[in-house]
């Protein structure tokens, strides 16, 4: 028996996927009692899934494909064209590689050390300062600790500026409007301004120390042993800048957390790197990042009694995934503790992606976030005070990426 689930009704259901964002997928999982139904999504048919199982089959590369998935809007803003997102096989193996030999213990110390310090001066600016809305003031200091950790030169009054520029890019990723037009415009100047780097850098004009991104994608060969085209390097680098500025979410959210949860917070103040994981992880599991991920099926395969046709787009369901009481005690509870004896499943928690680092498209920086926030963790709750003055610290399940309204705004800042 196949094709034997539910089917979404409607000549096409892409309004809705809009209105109801991070809820999408998991409402209509939940309605359908299902893990997979069809769908009619940008004109065709289309397959949403999630659940644990789902995930472990939407990250078999013999059984999904990402190259030419990505809608355009999404490459002309997020991604960038021919990045390694879009690989499959060997080619997407040889350019991960790459990426993953930048995630070294010795590289994720060097980031430590200076988002440390990036905090540091932010503290001593905040100090001076009435009131600090935190998601602006921390998109800048993940500009300067991704450029300085990636060899990326740039100088101090061009910060806020790049910075508004890389997050266009993931702002705008779903936008239509004014707003895509912005983000398209950013990256056409982030990776014009890049590509001019990588040019330098070939004619021994600039010299990035080795192993940063600037560097290591400069001198890069593909299986054929030429080295990238400028652009398409260019598109790597902002690969790396992009997602380590759009950290920032999660680090406003980390504050909510700790603003809302005061007993977690008392917790944090032992010092505990174990405890500081915890909640990281709850962070990146309880709180919007990325709504899905998409593929294409490679060859037609029958799962759970339905066929998956070849062609056919496929979204995995990671924010319901997150979310799943077939996973997760009391999904909607804030609760850190969940992970004390979690089992380091690959496709149960998949705020980044799931399946395998270094063989599937997982999030190549996911353990740059985690340092990074473990890093901003420490500063929000053991080495600074402030007050939360009243704001509206709602956030929505429909914007993409969600942030708190307010942006978490602070007020008397000082160092402990």
């Amino acid at each position: 028996m196949t094709n034997s689930v539910p089917k979404e009704e409607g000549l096409d259901n892409s309004l809705s996927l809009l209105r109801e964002g991070y809820l999408y997928i998991l409402n209509r999982r939940q309605s359908f009692q299902s893990d997979v139904f069809e769908t009619r999504l940008l004109g065709k048919k289309a397959i949403c899934m999630g659940g644990k199982e789902a995930a472990a089959v939407f990250y078999d590369n013999s059984k999904f494909k990402r190259e030419g998935v990505a809608p355009n809007r999404v490459a002309e803003t997020l991604f960038g064209k021919k990045g390694v997102q879009t690989l499959d096989g060997d080619a997407h193996k040889h350019r991960k590689q790459m990426f993953m030999s930048l995630m070294s213990r010795e590289r994720l110390q060097i980031l430590n050390e200076i988002h440390a310090k990036q905090w540091e001066y932010a503290l001593d600016k905040w100090q001076q300062m009435d009131e600090i809305e935190l998601y602006e003031e921390t998109l800048e200091i993940m500009c300067r600790t991704a450029c300085e950790w990636a060899g990326v030169p740039v100088e101090e009054e061009e910060i806020k500026k790049l910075a508004d520029d890389l997050r266009a890019m993931f702002e705008s990723a779903t936008a239509v409007g004014p707003s895509h037009w912005a983000g398209r415009h950013a990256r056409n100047r982030v990776e014009k301004w890049i590509g001019e780097l990588i040019d330098e850098v070939r004619d021994g004009k600039l010299s990035p120390e080795e192993g940063t991104a600037l560097h290591e994608f400069s001198w890069h060969r593909d299986l054929e042993g030429n080295l990238l085209d400028t652009k398409v390097a260019a598109v790597e680098v902002i690969n790396i800048l992009r997602p380590i500025v759009a950290i920032s979410v999660y680090i406003n959210f980390s504050a909510l957390a700790v603003h809302h949860y005061p007993e977690e917070r008392e917790k944090l103040k032992s010092g505990d790197g174990k405890l500081a994981q915890m909640f990281v992880q709850e962070v990146r599991r309880f709180y919007p990042f990325f709504p899905f991920a998409a593929a294409e099926v490679k060859e037609q395969f029958t799962w759970n009694d339905y066929t998956f046709e070849e062609g056919t787009l496929t979204l995995l369901d990671l924010y319901g995934t997150n979310h799943d009481t077939k996973i997760w005690e009391n999904p909607d509870v804030f609760a850190p503790s969940r992970f004390e004896n979690w089992d380091d499943s690959p496709f149960s928690f998949i705020p980044q992606g799931g399946g395998d680092h270094y063989l599937g498209h997982r999030c190549a920086g996911e353990w740059v976030t985690i340092e990074v926030m473990k890093v901003s963790l420490d500063f929000l709750v053991n080495r600074m005070t402030y007050d939360v003055p009243e704001q509206d610290l709602s956030y929505s399940k429909v914007s993409i990426p969600s942030l708190p309204s307010s942006k978490v705004i602070i007020k008397n800042v000082q160092r402990q």
